[in-house]
């Protein structure tokens, strides 16, 4: 049942009720979406009976826990509406009223890329004297400096929160300086990371958090990826995805997105990324300042050949006036090796002039997601790109040591592939068995050709094989789609079930309730809490208080219980013997359109494509 149907007609108590609801969920529970629910049926209640407290209350718990939880403009605009008009109403010196104003500020700071306002903010709370404001615009602030130059600022803002904790009595104020911590951590490529994660996970055992659970899972994913275990990197992609979205977290797409992405890169099947990322830039749930799907999307396009959509991508992110937001670095990872693939040497040096001061500094997709490895490597590619050789060599040799320290073996082993190529070497074998140990292709040098291979790319709606002069144009297909995955990872076997299903996961939702107790009871408890409410704040009597506060808190947890909120259910998988066949008989239709077009290339893919539960591309 949801939270506005959960309401009864009793005055005033519905809005008590609803707003210690939503706060609980939002602080204790962190569950943003069942918060969300209460805060929007507390707001109406509070407009229709014209009471100012609570309805600033509801507007401030509308914002959310993080900052930017509204995508789309309709949503943005109406909660900032609420909460410009509910702080027209408070008193401006009001502790509400400034809490107000921390979270328009940082609102406003986040969508522009700067955090001036909020900051200002900052100095207001800490000179008003309310650690509960303090605590909220602390976090405010910490979230609008995710940029790549904000390391020391942001760990003394997390540390800030984890001693102003104590004083707010809060569990939710030192769970989120915890993991503004880490997170801290992790982007300055500490060494004590793992130990402020492991910290943090011993505070989530004693009592979940949907929301910083799901943040702490993510930097999971991170980590298997980085020590190259890429099967259960996906499958803990998929569950911190559905975690995300338990929680209401409006990055579960483009996170998930990202961590298969990082994958895929690292596998040497970019290509593969072309119709997901596609498919992700228009996501409603991406962030406007976020345009590491777009930077992706243009790589994954140049390593298909298909240089006419790549080349676009990259003149579209030029103009976009990139703010260095917290997917920043990802952004010009993904631009340098776009340029290097199109050998734009232009791009590549505009790119490697505003990389530079953060070289230090590892590349990481928002807080935690997925990791690229060190800012070298792409300095050293895009050097590489203008042709500067020598400078190319000495960020390469540096990113294989900062890779190394970081434990990230995939970045390692490109970074030393690169390195090898940037010299005019022959790889070093033993990084050839670690490539192959990790189950990663290793790519080819920008330009090089391989005869004997079949190289496809995209042509508009078409596809174009070439192979040794030949040279054929068809029509897309679904086949046509598997067979050019195929034809861009030669040597590699992929299950016929990741061929039909890409990245995309089916989900399916269902609501569970269970009522505990009758209408007659549910009213008595409300209007009990609407007394509490009222009798805490007037109370002088610490232990008095506190025995009311232990009240509300157990009356609270009663009626949470009895509404039913939350019960999702578990993505269900595919069945891999329908996808062998059907994947095999689309793939041999494809084949057989080619040979229409072209007898021998026809020929030569039917010799060299196999189908069946695993499907592969081996050249002769």
């Amino acid at each position: 049942m949801g939270a506005t149907h959960a309401l009864d007609k009793v005055p005033g108590g519905t809005i008590t009720f609803a707003i210690l609801a939503g706060e609980r969920a939002l602080s204790v529970d962190g569950d943003l979406r069942t918060a969300r629910d209460w805060f929007e049926a507390a707001y109406r209640e509070a407009d229709a009976c014209g009471d100012v407290r609570k309805l600033a209350r509801a507007a401030l718990g509308l914002g959310g826990l993080w900052v930017h939880e509204y995508r789309t403009c309709a949503d943005w605009e109406r909660v900032r509406a609420r909460q410009r008009y509910a702080l027209g109403l408070l008193n401006p010196r009001s502790s509400l009223a400034l809490r107000l104003r921390a979270r328009q500020a940082a609102e406003e700071d986040y969508c522009t890329g700067t955090h001036t306002a909020i900051l200002d903010v900052l100095e207001q709370a800490r000179s008003a004297g309310d650690p509960v404001a303090l605590a909220e615009t602390l976090s405010l602030a910490h979230h609008c400096l995710l940029g790549p130059g904000h390391g020391k600022a942001r760990l003394l803002l997390a540390d800030e929160l984890v001693d102003l904790a104590g004083l707010t009595g809060r569990r939710g104020d030192l769970l989120m300086g915890m993991l503004w911590r880490t997170v801290d951590l992790f982007l300055d490529a500490s060494p004590f990371a793992e130990l402020s994660l492991e910290e943090l996970r011993g505070l989530l055992a004693v009592k979940d958090h949907l929301a910083i659970g799901f943040v702490v899972s993510a930097i999971e994913v991170m980590m298997s990826i980085r020590a190259g275990r890429f099967g259960e990197a996906e499958e803990l992609a998929a569950v911190s995805a559905e975690r995300g979205e338990d929680a209401g977290d409006v990055d579960a797409t483009g996170w998930y997105g990202a961590q298969l992405a990082a994958v895929r890169w690292f596998q040497g099947r970019g290509a593969e990324l072309v119709p997901v990322l596609a498919e992700l830039v228009n996501s409603p749930t991406l962030s406007a300042l976020d345009h590491s799907s777009l930077a992706g999307l243009a790589a994954a396009t140049a390593r298909a050949g298909d240089r006419r959509t790549a080349e676009g991508l990259l003149a579209r992110l030029r103009g976009a006036g990139m703010p260095r937001s917290s997917t920043w670095l990802t952004s010009m990872y993904f631009i340098v090796e776009a340029a290097y693939l199109l050998r734009d040497a232009d791009t590549a040096a505009r790119a490697y002039a505003a990389l530079a001061p953060f070289a230090e500094l590892p590349v990481i997709v928002g807080q935690g997601a997925a990791c690229f490895g060190s800012a070298h490597h792409p300095l050293g590619m895009a050097a590489l790109t203008v042709g500067e050789v020598d400078r190319a060599v000495g960020h390469l040799r540096t990113a294989v040591r900062r890779n190394l320290a970081l434990g990230h073996r995939p970045a390692t082993v490109l970074s030393r592939h690169r390195l090898a190529q940037a010299l005019g070497e022959v790889e070093d074998q033993r990084n050839v068995l670690e490539a192959r140990e990790l189950g990663m292709v290793l790519p080819e040098a920008a330009g090089a050709a391989a005869d004997g291979v079949c190289r496809v790319r995209q042509d508009g709606p078409n596809w174009r094989f070439e192979m040794d002069g030949r040279e054929v144009l068809v029509g897309h297909s679904v086949g046509m789609g598997y067979l050019a995955t195929l034809l861009a990872n030669p040597g590699r076997e992929i299950p016929a079930i990741e061929l039909a299903g890409g990245a995309d996961a089916s989900r399916s939702t269902i609501a569970s309730e269970q009522p505990v107790l009758d209408e007659a009871a549910r009213r008595t408890y409300r209007q009990r809490l609407t007394r509490l409410e009222e009798e805490i704040e007037s109370m002088d009597d610490p232990d008095r208080a506190a025995e009311a506060r232990r009240e509300r808190e157990w009356l609270l947890t009663e009626l949470s219980a009895a509404t039913g909120l939350g019960g999702r259910a578990r993505p269900f998988a595919g069945s891999g013997e329908r996808a062998r066949v059907a994947v095999s008989k689309a793939i041999r239709r494809a084949v057989a359109r080619i040979a229409e077009a072209d007898a021998a290339l026809g020929e030569e893919l039917r010799a060299t494509v196999r189908t069946g539960s695993r499907c592969c591309y081996r050249p002769r």
